[in-house]
């Protein structure tokens, strides 16, 4: 993959996630809501900010394939062997969005080869677009921005994301309870993709989660390495954004948070 590809997929990541934008914008004002499952809300706006990803990524590039949230959950991931794929969430932060939160993002990263190469994560109410290529090093609004330098617990501000129903993932909470003790503080804002985007840009120093997917993950873990922070699983294993479990940090926190994650809350 040349720098030229790597800076076309980077420019049309953007783009699509722009778009996407625009159509959630749109809709804001207007949309219906109905259930996926308890207190996991999906909109009319979602199916059409993805249908506008869509579109305009197999658009530019028609031999390339598509993954997006509003596609179904448990999709397998791509096969051996398949050819570029773009992974979306069309709307991260969807309950935020239903409750007029400005916390909610269109995220779209590329995966090519089983490696994710590209991404960008665009949040429309703070007109905030944090993007990364390969190499090419991680950007908000186009300047350079990098991880925190923060290394010790007791001085950082980490992030997390629950389950949409957490009867049955309980360890959750204990997590956050044991957190809200051996750190500054703590936040969940609802987006994964806008926590990893903050961990990219040094305003987190952290995140964990345990029950994320592909289209959460996909464009923020390009974001935080390029930014000069570490992905990991929560027990500090080669990361898989098509597992369910994800550790971000800025980099000197890493191994103290892989070490604490290993034990029980």
């Amino acid at each position: 993959m040349t720098d030229t590809e790597l800076l076309d997929y980077l420019d049309a990541a953007q783009e699509a996630a722009r778009r996407g934008a625009a159509v959630l914008e749109g809709w804001r004002t207007r949309f219906s809501v109905r259930e996926k499952g308890r207190a996991d809300l999906v909109t009319d706006a979602d199916f059409a900010a993805q249908q506008a990803t869509r579109d305009y990524l197999l658009g530019r590039f028609p031999g390339h394939a598509f993954l997006g949230e509003e596609d179904g959950p448990n999709q397998p991931r791509p096969p051996q062997g398949a050819p570029p794929t773009w992974i979306v969430d069309p709307l991260d932060g969807t309950t935020n969005y239903v409750h007029d939160v400005p916390m909610y993002c269109v995220s779209v990263g590329l995966e090519v080869a089983g490696e994710l190469v590209a991404g960008a994560i665009f949040d429309p109410r703070q007109r905030e677009m944090f993007a990364a290529a390969r190499g090419h090093g991680a950007t908000l609004n186009d300047r350079p921005i990098r991880t925190s330098t923060t290394d010790k617990l007791a001085d950082a501000l980490l992030s997390t994301g629950f389950s949409p129903d957490l009867r049955g993932h309980e360890i959750q909470l204990e997590w956050w309870a044991y957190f809200s003790m051996h750190t500054q503080s703590l936040r969940r804002t609802g987006s994964t993709a806008l926590n990893l985007a903050y961990v990219a840009a040094g305003r987190y120093d952290g995140y964990w989660g345990f029950d994320n997917n592909a289209w959460d993950v996909a464009a923020g873990v390009v974001i935080v390495r390029e930014a000069g922070g570490q992905v990991t699983t929560l027990d500090g294993r080669i990361y898989d954004p098509h597992g369910r479990h994800c550790l971000a940090s800025n980099g000197p926190l890493h191994d103290d948070l892989v070490k604490t994650l290993r034990r029980n809350p």
